[in-house]
């Protein structure tokens, strides 16, 4: 009974998939012959498709195809389909933009995506309607008085061989002409299908009743037809679509290199001990796996065991290798270049690095750049305006026109409505959005939608945080000072013995020096905590402390004597503790947070891109002063909680500078959604990252001053190609109109005002592709 219910409920979806004695592939949605090479039997029932791998993909699970298989859409964003030029419309599968009439792409590439099936049907209604095309337009240019055909022939051989052209290979056009009426969303579609059209049906016309025509269209004792005009209109914009397209799958190049970075396999060590390759899908988080050289390194993890030196670059930008070992992170599908590595997995799926960096890129792909307004403001009055355009050239040619005025008027009149392309405006900011934000991602740069990239170039005033962002962010043990009897290791020992159990940063940095050092970390009785600012207890029966300024004031301790080395280490960036022994203070330790290598140099290059640089930091007024002279900075602000940071942003703001602000923490956050474009160190805080518009993989600031170029570029990309479709158009569409006839005797043919208008789309596409190859330096 179930099987029979199955093969029932198959047929019914055949059947329901039958348009105009046509069958639909499951999978893509495209029609298909039942000749096609491609098909498969499930149920009983054929299905057909239009290729190889749509057949394979419906063979492998049939009832997700067939609605059988619930599909959670929302979390496979591979599901959805977006238009590149409105990417509010989204649907599950391929289909037509309301708006514009494009063909919606996936709205996340996979590396498993065949060619566009848009594309493939394109390219067959061209190549077996070109011959056809072709004929008719050698008739119609050469064939009159030269006794090809026999007489009263002509007209009808051209009938026929442009019916199929027309009503065939531009059925694609005419559909989405008559959805965009429907719709009322006139665009480039609306101006084709009314162009072809009306030479088509005028055509028609003449030939079945040329006696309807006035005696003013005669020309020869015959009505003149038009449809070499119609047939090769239609066979060059399918040329012209056939270049786009293939010119737009070039855009998310940049997301196909990312995803093609993921390995698929991974090696599990399991409990036992033993270890086997499974995919990459089946790895959990806890998973222990082992990397060896060469390998790339399947998913986020902590190294258990091993060191290594492991190639970031294809995520990072970083050159050179970088030195793994135990405890350190590691990226999925950075790769092994040295020794073998055994990791814990701690982010899989989705969660990984390189697919939210995917993540990033194609929702900043989709975002819409501001500029886009005033191309959205010009084509919304756009196709409207040029049809009224061609009613008015219609009427122009003929009332006042030479003979045979109305058919120059009709001619003429479909020379406008086809040379006209909104779509270059339409394309023109979105194709260089999807370049650009490709480009930046193999850089390391990751922006967040095309608002960041627009607004990026117009910053004067960058503020930057201190620690994590100038600095490593991982405090080191710089010296200890021994006064009295005791020795530096002496000193540098007892403060160790006295942090060996404390987690703030400071403390870390002296234990991990001592033991650097083979030191003897003492037993330690009476241990207390004084909130942060200090520790204290008790070693061989000697009452010791340790800590700043203000918890060795409050215990009654004189700092006088070495209060002048005290501020000398702070003025090296350091922070300095004392550590006082039976009342008397003993020594002195600095511990300071390196400034980053790659600091200084991207200090000067935002300095001499113009930049004023300010640094917000909570550390005192010496240290921070003291990196500040190190680095050039401009201006410093010490001690500022994250609220005293977002006012100074404002106030910044407010005195007419553009602000960007760049930090990696928790307490960032505030600020850098203040800022006018916030930038996040990859090496910080989910918080901070989820508040900025950009993201630096490798958390090193040179990352700013190249954002910033690419922001220039793609601006002057945007520009370029809304100054070219503006002045296409503005040119293109008074010269179809005739306006050159009356000087110079010249008449755009609607032929090639067809092959203006493909060619101007190309451009544009074309043009933001030349932001691949420009250099960031």
């Amino acid at each position: 009974m179930e099987k029979n219910q199955e093969r029932q409920a198959a047929t019914e979806i055949q059947n329901l998939e039958m348009t105009n004695d046509k069958l639909l592939d499951p999978v893509c949605g495209m029609s298909v012959d039942e000749d096609s090479p491609y098909r498969y039997n499930h149920s009983e029932c054929s299905f057909y498709f239009c290729s190889a791998g749509c057949q394979e993909k419906f063979a492998g699970n049939p009832e997700k195809y067939l609605g059988n298989e619930e599909i959670d859409i929302e979390a496979d964003p591979r599901a959805w389909n977006t238009c590149p030029m409105h990417p509010e419309i989204r649907q599950r599968g391929p289909g037509i933009c309301p708006k514009c009439g494009m063909a919606l792409e996936p709205e996340a590439p996979s590396l498993e995506e065949e060619e566009n099936p848009e594309l493939i049907d394109f390219r067959r209604r061209f190549w077996w309607t070109l011959p056809l095309s072709a004929i008719v337009f050698v008739l119609a240019m050469f064939g009159h008085g030269r006794d090809w055909l026999p007489d009263g022939w002509q007209n009808w051989v051209e009938l026929v061989l442009a019916t199929p052209v027309v009503l065939w290979a531009g059925f694609p056009f005419l559909v989405r002409g008559v959805q965009s009426i429907i719709n009322r969303s006139p665009n480039m579609w609306t101006l084709i299908g009314l162009g072809t059209s009306l030479a088509y049906i005028y055509s028609i016309v003449a030939t079945l009743a040329p006696q309807v025509f006035p005696a003013s269209f005669v020309v020869g004792g015959s009505v003149s037809v038009y449809f070499e005009a119609s047939a090769v209109i239609i066979s060059l914009t399918l040329l012209g679509q056939l270049m786009e397209l293939r010119a737009r799958a070039q855009t998310s190049a940049a997301i196909k290199a990312l995803l093609n970075l993921a390995p698929k396999n991974a090696r599990r060590i399991n409990e036992d001990g033993s270890e086997e390759e499974v995919p990459i899908d089946e790895i959990k988080v806890g998973d222990r796996l082992r990397v060896t050289p060469g390998e790339k390194i399947p998913v986020d993890g902590i190294v258990l065991e091993g060191r290594s030196a492991v190639d970031e670059s294809m995520l990072t930008g970083e050159p050179l290798p970088v030195t793994k070992q135990k405890a350190d992170k590691v990226i999925g599908a950075t790769q092994n270049t040295s020794g073998s590595l055994v990791i814990r997995s701690e982010l899989v799926g989705e969660d990984t690095t390189l697919s939210q960096i995917v993540h990033m890129v194609a929702q900043a792909q989709r975002s819409r750049a501001p500029m886009q307004k005033l191309a959205d403001v010009v084509a919304g009055y756009f196709v409207v305006t040029v049809v009224a355009i061609a009613i008015i050239t219609f009427f122009i040619w003929g009332l006042i026109g030479p003979e045979p005025a109305w058919v120059y008027g009709l001619i003429n009149a479909v020379a406008v409505l086809i040379i006209a392309c909104p779509c270059a405006l339409g394309l023109a900011t979105p194709m260089s959005i999807m370049v650009a934000t490709g480009k930046a991602a193999s850089r390391g740069i990751l922006f967040k939608d095309a608002a960041a990239i627009e607004a990026l170039r117009q910053i004067d005033t960058v503020v930057v945080d201190k620690t994590g962002t100038l600095t490593e962010g991982k405090p080191v043990f710089r010296e200890a000072r021994a006064y009295g009897d005791f020795k530096q290791d002496q000193i540098l020992e007892l403060a160790a013995s006295l942090d060996q159990g404390s987690e703030h940063p400071l403390a870390r940095a002296i234990v991990a020096a001592a033991r650097g050092r083979n030191l003897t970390q003492k037993t330690v009785d009476d241990f207390d905590s004084a909130s942060g600012i200090g520790v204290s207890g008790r070693i061989d029966n000697s009452k010791l402390l340790l800590g700043n300024t203000a918890f060795i004031n409050q215990n009654g301790i004189e700092t006088s004597a070495v209060s002048d080395d005290a501020d000398n280490m702070r003025k090296d960036g350091a922070s300095v503790m004392y550590l006082a022994i039976d009342g008397n203070v003993a020594g002195l330790l600095a511990v300071a947070d390196p400034i980053k290598e790659s600091s200084q140099e991207a200090i000067e290059e935002l300095h001499r891109r113009g930049l004023k640089l300010v640094m917000a930091t909570g550390d005192g007024e010496v240290t921070a002063r003291a990196v500040a002279d190190q680095l050039g900075i401009d201006e410093v602000h010490s001690e500022v909680t994250p609220e005293a940071k977002m006012r100074l942003i404002e106030a910044l703001q407010k005195s007419g500078a553009k602000v960007a602000m760049a930090g990696d923490g928790i307490n960032d956050a505030p600020a850098l959604a203040q800022a006018d474009v916030g930038i996040a160190m990859g090496t910080g805080t989910d918080v901070a990252m989820s508040s900025a518009q950009i993201t630096l993989v490798k958390g090193d600031l040179r990352g700013i001053a190249q954002a910033r170029i690419v922001s220039e570029q793609t601006v002057s990309n945007m520009r370029q190609n809304l100054m070219f479709a503006l002045l296409y158009n503005s040119i293109g569409v008074p010269i179809a109109a005739g306006v050159l006839f009356p000087l110079f005797g010249i008449l755009l043919s609607p032929m090639i005002a067809a092959l203006a208008m493909s060619l101007s789309s190309v451009s544009v596409v074309t043009n933001a592709l030349r932001l691949r190859s420009q250099s960031l330096s």
